[in-house]
């Protein structure tokens, strides 16, 4: 039996509903996780290291949030399928954020079968694993809200940096399946963004560049995601929207 979830405060979408965080051991994902259970939602934790989620819950938890970590590895289907059975078991899926992401910096004639594969792995066939298994948990709602990470590194005419090529192609894909979410969602109420940020200070940007000063901070990030969350998505879904530093 799924748990019977408030229904949303006034002015605040979130408030009462239950949603996914990918990503949710650490970084950007760590952050949206603690900033949407703190917005009044019900977060299901999703990453790979079960210990960092657990410690990630229990600060939600004891911020007097609502939060259930499911060990998960995006890339692999079985475990995304399993995954969002738990979350059907808790409820009915609002809303779902794809934060989970690799990035290892190599120069391109040194990018291995095996650096590559890991990290389109991750970065986009875990992005639409979790997004198609989340987007069939929303249709019996008539609604559902998404947002997925790109990068400025996968958006057509900014600068790009050696050594990112695998990155950069899981980027540019991210965005483009979106933008193919947003259309087939719309006849049912289902929102679909993605976010592009830059430099954003988190372990993966400093191993892959400790040189690059970082802009924005990843609670600077969770707050955005909270407030577009918040809003009305429709008129804007299926846009990519760029995060330029601010450093």
């Amino acid at each position: 039996m799924g748990e019977q979830t408030a229904p949303a405060a006034a002015g605040r979408w979130l408030a009462g509903r239950l949603a996914v965080v990918t990503g949710a051991s650490q970084g950007i994902g760590a952050a949206t996780a603690a900033a949407m259970a703190a917005a009044g939602a019900h977060v299901v934790l999703a990453a790979r290291d079960r210990q960092a989620l657990d410690g990630v819950a229990g600060r939600i938890k004891d911020a007097g949030g609502r939060a259930t970590p499911v060990a998960a590895d995006v890339s692999d289907e079985a475990a995304v399928e399993r995954l969002f059975a738990k979350v059907t078991d808790v409820g009915q899926l609002g809303a779902l954020v794809c934060a989970a992401g690799v990035l290892t910096s190599v120069p391109f004639a040194g990018t291995t079968s095996a650096i590559w594969e890991e990290t389109l792995g991750i970065n986009l066939t875990g992005t639409f694993l979790c997004c198609r298994a989340a987007f069939t948990a929303m249709l019996p709602a008539g609604e559902g809200r998404i947002v997925n990470f790109g990068s400025l590194s996968g958006v057509y005419a900014t600068e790009k940096f050696p050594g990112l090529a695998a990155y950069n192609v899981s980027k540019y894909g991210v965005i483009g399946l979106t933008e193919a979410i947003a259309v087939e969602g719309k006849p049912h109420g289902i929102s679909a963004i993605c976010l592009s940020p830059g430099a954003v200070d988190t372990q993966m940007l400093r191993r892959a560049n400790p040189a690059l000063r970082p802009g924005l901070t990843p609670d600077d990030v969770a707050e955005l995601i909270v407030a577009l969350l918040d809003s009305p998505l429709a008129p804007v879904s299926g846009a990519n929207i760029p995060l330029f530093s601010n450093a």
